[in-house]
């Protein structure tokens, strides 16, 4: 989660989000997980779950943020 600690985890095979959710506490999972967190994969927003990230790749979730 964008400005919290970095996370890596392993991967033998590219994964969508519901599984790369699955390797992760359900706290973490679940805020990752919500339609207003943006994903960014290796730089570029994806959504859906219709991608898949691999070995290499960087994810980065920018959860919602409001200010004025």
């Amino acid at each position: 989660m964008a400005g919290g600690p970095q996370r890596h985890i392993d991967v033998a095979a590219p994964l969508t989000l519901s599984q790369i959710c699955a390797q992760f506490d359900a706290d973490f999972a679940a805020q990752i997980g919500d339609p207003t967190t943006k994903i960014a994969l290796n730089g570029v927003i994806v959504a859906g779950d219709d991608w898949r990230a691999g070995d290499g790749d960087e994810l980065a979730f920018l959860p919602p943020v409001s200010g004025g």
